[in-house]
């Protein structure tokens, strides 16, 4: 169908051009630059969500694309629009989101606006694939083939929208005629016989999944039932074998004693469409200098990378996985079983952080935030979406909070940016019907974006915000102040957080004990239209995390003991300093 309109202007046929390839849903803030593509694309049937703030609509867009697999656009204004919604579009592209931006620019040629910047430069600077729509005639095949590259190699595209190029009468431009997706990547039949024979002899195999095997999930079970592995993800792939009962849920920072160890212990370690970072492998810790090693990518470039490798094997994750377990079929395992009763009983029993004992630091004052977290877990839908934050605090909402799949987790912290968990809860709310939001966040973050609030209270999106509230940037507190510095420029005075969010229309509460979440249960039984915000007081103490973030000096899990080893989860962001996994 032509997007042309008699009269109509090259914006309107640009929105109406991408309404027609598929933009799923549209995130903005709406000023004199971007109004009329971002009118076009609502009026062609393509939902608007009107953000308080750019940084907002990036990580909102972001967050949608992910979970629902869909493409989403984002719509920001020339110049300052833009640059407010970088951090948010860094992340998207850290993470090879499929995510299109429409940035309106100031006119071809002209240098002296206030909002002139070098936008192609500034994006260039970050590592972000950029576009311009460069005339009236083209533009919409441009736009089109934006659209098409972010589709295609997952990745985050800004298209840049001059005002001149913009204003001009639509000249009729149908557009491209644009080949269709490429097959997924098929790997090397010696590749697919090398791992099949690695998998026949290991005695103890663990699979690690990354965020490019998410598709992959039930041709990776299949293989691992048949190989004998266990199954682990990195964080941000997280619940893709939820329910699988040798699932040992996250490898690396966030992974649970038990966890640490199974992977530790194993002699061959697969990763699918996981770049094997340092969060993955806690700097390298958790893999054995004894173990091989195997990486499958569909990036040629991948393997390697970020760990040595004993065999990289260029694929889709989900065709390798077949191929294997076709070639493991034709000739089975040699090796004995790894899949004893007595580890499916352990991995039940020791695998979930909340199951790990500590000692409760709680007083009639402050609630202790894993106490606070389990009791959430259970009072929560188990139908839910799940949005940590960065900080001290971390490892509770990301860890002690079941996810029910791989939809039901979304982690922005590529960029390592705290704050952005609220807008990427309201984003994965909205593309996840019958689920409730939950956004796992610290007092700093959720003072960064609180603004965000109003857009939740508007669309009636069922969210649960927990804040981590000990006035304070505790990762800060945490590691600069046990080395005898100062810490007050990086605390603040008590802020009625749940009197902020009451402002803003949302359900709250304040609680200091597990008593004060009564109403929680309250808001559950209810019809959750209306966003409801924990302002938790929480107990300090410095988490794993400041050792790992801040020096990258990793313990050793089993030198831990008691308290100590339950602490560990209380702020790894696992999050992949790779951008595509």
């Amino acid at each position: 169908m032509s997007a042309h309109q008699d009269g109509a202007r090259v914006a309107e046929a640009v929105g109406r051009a991408l309404a027609a390839a598929g933009v799923g849903r549209v995130f903005g803030v709406v000023g004199s630059g971007n109004f009329h593509v971002t009118n076009a694309l609502a009026g062609a049937g393509v939902p608007f969500v009107a953000t308080r703030h750019e940084m907002g609509a990036a990580t909102m867009a972001d967050a949608w694309s992910r979970t629902s697999g869909g493409i989403a656009a984002v719509s920001v204004h020339q110049g300052c629009g833009l640059t407010n919604a970088l951090t948010g579009i860094t992340e998207a592209a850290k993470s090879r989101t499929s995510l299109l931006v429409l940035a309106a620019d100031t006119a071809t040629g002209d240098t002296l606006s206030n909002f002139h910047v070098d936008q192609p430069a500034v994006l260039a600077g970050l590592g972000i694939v950029s576009r311009t729509a460069t005339s009236p005639r083209t533009a919409v095949r441009e736009a089109l083939r934006a659209l098409w590259t972010a589709r295609t190699e997952r990745r985050t595209v800004v298209l840049n929208l001059p005002l001149d190029v913009q204003e001009a009468p639509d000249p009729g431009d149908p557009g491209p005629v644009l080949p269709p997706a490429p097959e997924p990547a098929r790997p090397a039949p010696e590749a697919v016989e090398r791992l099949a024979g690695l998998l026949r002899t290991a005695r103890r195999p663990v699979f690690v999944a990354g965020r490019g095997a998410r598709h992959a999930g039930a041709a990776l079970a299949a293989l691992a039932e048949r190989s004998e592995a266990l199954l682990a993800t990195s964080a941000p792939a997280r619940g893709l074998f939820a329910g699988n009962p040798w699932s040992i849920d996250v490898s690396g920072g966030f992974a649970s004693p038990l966890t640490a160890e199974l992977v530790r212990d194993a002699d061959l370690v697969v990763a699918w469409g996981a770049s094997l970072n340092v969060w993955t492998t806690r700097n390298g810790e958790l893999i054995d200098p004894s173990a091989t090693v195997v990486q499958v990518d569909v990036d040629g470039a991948a393997p390697g990378t970020h760990t040595r490798i004993d065999l990289g094997v260029v694929g889709d994750a989900a065709v390798t996985a077949e191929a294997v377990d076709a070639a493991l079929a034709e000739r089975p395992r040699t090796a004995p079983a790894r899949r004893t009763p007595e580890l499916r009983a352990e991995i039940a029993r020791r695998v979930r952080w909340r199951d790990v004992p500590y000692d409760d630091t709680g007083t009639a004052e402050l609630i202790d935030p894993r106490t606070l977290t389990v009791a959430l877990d259970d009072l929560l839908p188990a139908e839910r979406v799940v949005a940590p934050d960065g900080g001290n605090f971390n490892g509770y909402p990301a860890m002690f909070l079941d996810v029910p799949d791989e939809r039901g987790f979304c982690l922005t912290l590529s960029f390592s940016s705290i704050g952005l968990s609220l807008a990427t809860a309201i984003g994965a709310g909205m593309a996840s019907p019958g689920r409730v939001a939950v956004a796992g966040i610290g007092d700093g973050g959720f003072m960064m974006s609180a603004v965000e609030l109003d857009t939740a209270v508007r669309h009636r999106v069922p969210l649960v915000v927990i804040v981590y509230n000990d006035h304070a940037y505790g990762a800060e507190v945490h590691h600069f102040g046990p080395e005898g510095h100062p810490t007050r420029i990086v605390e603040f005075p008590e802020t009625d957080i749940a009197a902020v969010a009451r402002g803003y229309g949302c359900g709250a509460l304040s609680v200091r004990t597990a008593d004060d979440l009564t109403g929680v249960r309250s808001w559950v039984d209810g019809d959750r239209s209306r966003p409801l915000v924990i302002d938790a007081r929480i107990t300090s103490f410095p988490s794993w995390l400041i050792a790992h973030a801040f020096t990258a000096d990793l313990p050793d899990v089993d030198r831990l003991e008691g308290d100590s080893a339950a602490q560990l989860p209380n702020a790894e962001t696992n999050c992949s300093a790779e951008p595509t996994r």
